[in-house]
């Protein structure tokens, strides 16, 4: 009998190695497959033609080594996944669910303060790179606590939320350019003019869920691109509208020379030399202030009725509606708030560049934003914080590696769904549980 049972587990253990190793050949035949053209081959224009050349050897040792690893993965793929499965994970937000109710609300009060203070700190002791790569941050993290209201807490899957992110920013540039209104005065109508496109979007999507949300919103956001790429009368077209006005601080421009009649200087008020970088951190801090103002608004948002009433949507929409919800009601809002977010973001974007154009506004700024929500952590605020950093400066400090930026963003996705499915600091829900042993 153990004879017996030994040899049906050896031919177990051979059907499974073969069934590896054509599976594994497989793998290794479609990596070759889609690298070689992308890495191994180079368009080289001579002129008025183009040839089509070998890349270096350094580039095909890189190919046929991507080829070896993933051929060896995928053979011995049991044994790796046995081993990495003692490889203890960080688990950060059970840590941070065990805690009594008081310590949260301590800790994340201090947390909350440390962050702000060191915020407000950064201009000063850093280079204006840094400051204007912080900025650029502060953008993205508006953004991903935005569409973390339709993706997180709603649980609807939007792949076209960068449009509302373009009405943002071509409403104030249009209102700028036409009717001579200021920042400060077109912020408030940029939100609510993406919150009405927003609450537009709603509608059609009302019955939908899953895959077929993702096409139509994906959809909506490639024709509000492409509206504005062809009403070259109103928008400029694909030459964009430039000279957008900067914010002011009551009344003081940060430019050398004055602009608007009635504006005066800042640095003649405050009586001292001028200096670019005043602008810079300006326009840093006015980031942090809508950034600080959005955090607020949505962590009173997520403890209200509508925020249950997200999640409620998000974790069973048949049950949501057994209990007499209005999914109509609770969609809708996700889209008009989460939207009007963005209109926030894409005033301050047009103002902070001073030119837009539809090319700022394409597909892939939504897969970056709904990467950052991913990544982040599905409804946690921390994480996507967290996320939009990592997304926005990682980049930055790779420069060597722009060329392969896209792969090296996929391999990242890859990785953070085997290592952190549920994301970097996952979003902690109230529970109860019982004793063993307690009376029912």
């Amino acid at each position: 009998l153990q004879t017996h049972r030994s040899s049906r587990q050896t031919r177990s253990g051979e059907g499974l190695m073969k069934a590896n190793f054509t599976h594994a050949i497989f793998a290794a035949i479609i990596t070759f497959i889609v690298s070689f053209p992308l890495l191994g081959l180079q368009l080289v224009t001579g002129g008025t033609s183009m040839s089509v050349e070998g890349a270096e050897d350094t580039t095909f040792t890189y190919i046929f080594a991507a080829v070896a690893i993933v051929f060896l993965f995928q053979l011995f793929r049991d044994k790796i996944t046995g081993a990495l499965s003692f490889i203890p994970k960080p688990n950060v937000g059970h840590i941070y669910s065990e805690l009594p109710r008081n310590k949260k609300q301590q800790l994340e009060k201090w947390f909350t303060v440390a962050i702000v203070a060191l915020a407000l700190l950064w201009p000063f002791v850093v280079s204006r790179g840094s400051i204007d790569l912080a900025t650029l941050v502060l953008i993205y993290v508006m953004l991903g606590l935005g569409l973390n209201i339709v993706v997180g807490l709603a649980g609807l899957l939007d792949l076209g939320y960068v449009a509302f992110y373009a009405v943002g920013a071509y409403s104030y540039a249009l209102l700028s350019q036409y009717f001579g209104f200021s920042f400060w005065l077109a912020l408030p109508i940029a939100g609510l003019m993406a919150a009405l496109f927003g609450f537009l979007l709603g509608f059609p999507v009302l019955r939908l869920r899953g895959d077929y949300l993702a096409i139509v919103t994906l959809g909506f956001g490639e024709i509000i691109r492409i509206f504005l790429l062809n009403t070259t009368s109103l928008t400029g077209g694909p030459n964009g509208i430039g000279g957008i006005d900067k914010p002011t601080l009551f009344g003081m421009e940060f430019g050398r020379r004055v602009k608007e009649e009635g504006n005066t200087l800042f640095h003649e008020v405050m009586g001292i030399p001028y200096d670019s970088t005043y602008k810079v951190i300006f326009l840093y801090l006015l980031a942090l202030i809508l950034v600080v103002a959005t955090v607020f608004v949505i962590r009173r948002l997520v403890r209200m009725p509508v925020g249950r009433a997200w999640e409620a949507l998000r974790e069973d929409e048949i049950a949501c509606r057994s209990l007499g919800m209005n999914r109509t009601i609770i969609k809708l809002s996700a889209f008009t708030i989460g939207a009007a977010f963005a209109g926030f973001a894409g005033c301050f974007f047009a103002a902070r560049q001073g030119f837009i154009s539809p090319e700022s506004f394409t597909f892939i700024e939504s897969a970056i934003i709904l990467a950052i929500v991913v990544l982040g952590g599905m409804g946690s605020q921390i994480g996507v914080i967290l996320a939009a950093i990592a997304m926005t400066v990682l980049p930055e400090l790779a420069r060597e590696f722009q060329e392969y930026r896209m792969l090296m963003f996929g391999l990242m996705m890859v990785f953070m769904m085997v290592w952190r499915p549920h994301g970097l600091v996952p979003m902690s829900r109230a529970h109860i549980e019982l004793k063993e042993g307690a009376k029912a």
